[in-house]
Formats: structure tokens, sequence, C-alpha cells
């Protein structure tokens, strides 16, 4: 079973990029599931619901948030009518949506979880790894395999995720600082994990940004909009390949 993971789209245009593309990506690599993380879709203020629905029907299975998935009101109701669509499983039970849905994968039933850091993450949420142990004791028996996002901005706290969870969920990858890392590894009891699986965004920018905008914050100390970047898009991903008993066989960065 081969399982793609797309990193953060970045803004409207990169959203664009990415939706015309996945159904053949999906052809041509031989794709059997699809996640794609699009908390900076409308960029820096979440998906819409129009976004969301454009992912869902171009292809990917299901679409998981971040920090900034609940800034956008307008995907409110949507998230809590899909099973497609995904906030942070350690907000508030109050919050819109859900944070894991159980969706088909061949026949097979994948449990898909998404979560939030808290090391330099804003909102403070709920601890995660208590959060995602709960849903894993609430669904036993209800799914084959599970794949966690984990939304966090530090290796550290990533890291404890598949020492914490190996073997007990087959596919954790990290988002949000829309950088690629190179530490993809299998764990002992067959867990595959990579720290961050990238952006789909612009890459003449700073993370999808405009260079320009991060200067003047960063150097320059002044207050200046965020603009997205220009030029160039091209979307990050993982391929996750399970085998008969869910467990990672490979892991395989790639560039589309």
């Amino acid at each position: 079973m081969r399982i793609l993971a797309i990193g953060d789209i970045t803004d409207p245009q990169s959203l664009e990029y990415i939706a015309e593309r996945l159904w053949d990506i999906r052809a041509r690599e031989k794709i059997d599931f699809v996640v794609v993380n699009a908390e900076n879709a409308s960029f820096i203020t979440g998906a819409s619901a129009e976004q969301l629905k454009r992912l869902i029907d171009s292809g990917a299975d299901v679409v998981t948030g971040g920090n900034h998935t609940l800034q956008n009101k307008s995907a409110h109701a949507f998230l809590d009518d899909s099973d497609r669509a995904l906030r942070p499983v350690n907000y508030p039970p109050t919050a819109p949506g859900s944070g894991y849905t159980v969706v088909d994968c061949n026949g097979y039933r994948a449990l898909v979880i998404n979560a939030l850091g808290r090391v330099n993450m804003e909102p403070r949420l709920d601890c995660p790894f208590t959060a995602v142990e709960r849903v894993l004791s609430r669904e036993e028996g209800n799914f084959d395999f599970a794949i966690l996002d984990f939304h966090a901005d530090a290796v550290g706290e990533k890291l404890v995720m598949p020492h914490y969870f190996d073997g007990k969920i087959s596919i954790i990858f990290g988002t949000h600082t829309h950088v690629q890392t190179a530490d993809e590894q299998i764990f002992p009891k067959g867990t595959a994990y990579i720290s961050d699986i990238g952006m789909c965004g612009h890459r003449n920018g700073i993370i999808g940004s405009s260079a320009e905008c991060i200067i003047e914050r960063t150097v320059g100390c002044m207050p200046a909009r965020y603009e997205p970047a220009d030029g160039e898009i091209s979307a990050d991903g993982v391929i996750f390949t399970l085998d008969s008993s869910f467990k990672a066989t490979e892991i395989k960065r790639v560039k589309f």
C-alpha cells in the first residue's frame, strides 16, 4: 500500500497547482491514499470551505489542518459536516469539526488523526499525546491502520510521537515548518516517521511568503504585511509504503 502525504499548501495559487495535478500524480506513482495539509491555503488564514472541497474533489482522501485552520470561519460548517477535512484533535470539543476520521482505503479502514503541538505554538491546546492516545483507545477495533499529521514547530516535540506510538500508528509525519527534513526513518515496531514533509508553495520567498516582507519584519523589526511569494511553485511530499500487516517498509521523499 502506497500513501502520499503533501506538505502545507501556502496560498490559493499553490492550491490550484496541486489540485490540477493530483489525480495524475496518484496514477503515475500508484498511490492508494492521499493526505494533504491545507491549513495555509487562504494564505495564513486557514482554508475556505470551497478550497477544502476543491482538494477532496481533486484526489485528496483527507485534508488536515493546523494552528490557522479555525481562523477561516467560512470553513466551520464544512468541517462539521465532512469526514474528509480535519482540524487538530486537541482543540476543545466545542470547536467546529473533528480531529480524526476513519475512511476507506482500498477496502481497509484508515484512521487519520491531526494533532497540534504546544512548543512555540499558538493557540496552546490540550496535550497532543494524550489526545491521540484517547483516539486510539476510543477507536480500537474500528480501524486497520493509522496515520498522524502532527502539526508542530519543535523537532524535539515531534520526535516524541514515534517513540511513544511505535507500532500503534503506521505513519507519523510532521507539518508546519514548510521545510522538508531529511530524517525519515522506520522505527523498530514498524512506524514510519519524518519530522516535516515540507510545503506546496512558491520557492522564491521564505517558506512561501515574500522575502521582502519577512526581511522587513525580521531585520528591520518593523511591521509589514505578509504577502505570498511569487515565481516557481512546487509541492513537497512523502510516499510511505506499508506491507500487508500495515508496517512501514519504505519512505520516499518526493517533489512535484
